[in-house]
């Protein structure tokens, strides 16, 4: 290690040793060009040997010197001038409105005046009063709202007449565009369940696609979105992880948007995008414009996030995951820039679009070394659904894809809570056996979790589960999945205790996804 200090130390003393090289010539050009003492001392030294042509071609040079040097200085200031350019600050320029609508009706008022003034004139020299052409009377001066409004309506007409291509937000605003003129709204089929919407599902991904799926995934799936916003598909690949989300676009016959996460990706702007300052347009990537346009539609929208973890979700998601966190549906907004324009979208409030309820979120995840791992943080808040196998071929019948109502399936996951609530009896097992998990793993269920388990099992049932099958399915995706980052010395000698407890409080027959996981840890064994 000490020859390598040497050596970066010896590199960066070369490195900053030629910066400071460059720093003493600028200074010495400075110094040099001002030398006026040296200047004097040349001329002296040749003033006697120059004839009248020579004394012709000094002055010409010193003119043409100055006015290199006065050119120079201008074009400095005029850049200087450019770049820090006097801006009037917003408040002065409402000031400057406003005092420009007042001085508008005083002209007014003076030409209503002039007109009363004209008026008696006529009627002194007999001749009739015609108030048309005269001009104003007073009921015609309008009043200050008045002319705000007017001035508003002209600059909704001049937003009009500018090119959609024109505006610095042109695909959100073609989304208006395209609202206001071509779109039908759907009808939808508002008459099915949750369990004949996971039933049709099936089917439809069989006939229709080809797609083959336990029916246990399709009530994990719906009792999913009924409990969080994000949804993550993790497994091996090939078993149909973004087929999923895709034939669910196609079921409800509004197609899935695909978010392809790269490597690259390392902020929100990869999903939401940026103002580019060169173009002064807003660079409007398909994520953003699903969000925009769902508030125009009832319908169900899904957007899948291929293989989010490729880059670190923490980087690219964060803040959509703290946004959708948020209790109140009308406080999730996204800013975008900092300024709003006369052009700007229709459903753009103050430089910010607002995220619509209508829209799921589904990440794709293959566990390889490829990839990053997923922080608590996106866990907690997303439902995991582990796919690991591929399901067999089944006869179904034709199903036709439907028009599923955001509305309908709101007031399906509302009912379906007040319907089936987790029983006294069942919070009292969970509440016991949060204790245990305290005592020998030191791991706690959380409010957060408690909160996803209670909205998820009722929505589970309703999609044609048990209650102690929804149970077991958050118990092993959201608590023994903290497990992995636990170490196999620390939880070896219990393992055994906690499947035993589990046989004991919720019978031997039920709880199986948990304890089948359980055994699977224990015998791959945990780093």
């Amino acid at each position: 290690m000490n020859a390598f200090f040497y050596y970066f130390y010896t590199v960066m003393e070369h490195i900053i040793e030629l910066f400071m090289n460059v720093v003493y010539a600028l200074f010495d050009l400075v110094i040099g060009l001002v030398d006026i003492p040296y200047y004097l001392g040349i001329f002296r030294t040749y003033r006697g040997e120059l004839n009248v042509a020579g004394w012709i071609c000094v002055i010409l040079v010193h003119i043409l010197l100055a006015v290199l040097i006065v050119l120079l200085c201008y074009l400095i200031y005029r850049g200087l001038k450019i770049v820090f350019r006097f801006k009037v600050p917003v408040i002065e320029y409402e000031k400057l409105k406003d005092e420009v609508v007042r001085l508008n009706r005083e002209v007014l008022k003076t030409q209503y005046e002039k007109d009363k003034i004209l008026a008696m004139k006529v009627s002194e020299i007999g001749m009739p009063v015609n108030e048309e052409i005269l001009g104003l009377n007073e009921d015609d001066i309008p009043t200050e709202e008045e002319m705000a409004a007017t001035e508003a309506a002209e600059a909704e007409e001049t937003v009009a007449t500018i090119d959609v291509s024109e505006r610095r937000f042109p695909r959100l605003s073609s989304v208006d565009e395209f609202f206001k003129t071509e779109y039908q709204a759907p009808e939808f089929d508002n008459t099915l369940n949750l369990e004949e919407i996971c039933q049709k599902f099936r089917n439809f991904a069989a006939t229709r696609l080809g797609l083959y799926y336990d029916l246990d995934v399709m009530k994990h799936l719906y009792a999913s979105f009924g409990a969080a916003k994000m949804v993550i598909l993790q497994g091996i690949s090939g078993t149909g992880k973004t087929s999923l989300p895709y034939a669910l676009g196609q079921f409800i016959q509004n197609p899935a948007v695909i978010c392809s996460v790269q490597p690259s990706w390392r902020d929100r702007t990869e999903l939401v995008g940026y103002y580019n300052e060169f173009t002064k347009k807003y660079t409007e990537p398909e994520f953003l414009k699903t969000l925009y346009a769902a508030q125009y539609m009832d319908d169900m929208h899904v957007i899948i996030l291929d293989e989010m973890n490729i880059a670190r979700v923490e980087y690219y998601f964060a803040e959509m995951l703290s946004i959708l966190e948020l209790p109140r549906e009308e406080e999730r907004y996204i800013s975008l820039v900092s300024t709003k324009t006369a052009s700007d979208p229709d459903r753009m409030k103050d430089g910010k679009v607002w995220i619509p309820s209508n829209i799921w979120y589904v990440g794709t995840i293959n566990n390889d070394d490829s990839t990053f791992a997923v922080s608590d943080k996106v866990y907690d808040r997303a439902i995991p659904i582990d796919l690991d196998q591929k399901a067999e071929f089944f006869e179904a019948p034709d199903q036709e894809p439907i028009h599923l109502s955001h509305q309908h399936l709101v007031k399906l996951y509302a009912e379906a809570k007040k319907k089936y609530p987790i029983s006294e009896q069942m919070l009292v097992e969970m509440d016991k056996l949060d204790s245990y998990l305290i005592k020998h793993f030191r791991l706690t269920f959380g409010n957060r979790i408690l909160r996803q388990m209670k909205d998820y099992v009722p929505c589970y049932v309703a999609c044609g589960g048990t209650e102690i099958d929804g149970i077991d399915f958050i118990f092993s995706c959201k608590i023994l999945r903290k497990f992995e980052s636990l170490g196999m010395g620390f939880i070896r000698d219990e393992i055994d205790g906690l499947i035993t407890y589990l046989d004991h409080v919720f019978g031997e027959e039920n709880m199986q996804i948990s304890k089948n996981y359980l055994q699977r840890l224990k015998k791959m064994g945990v780093s």
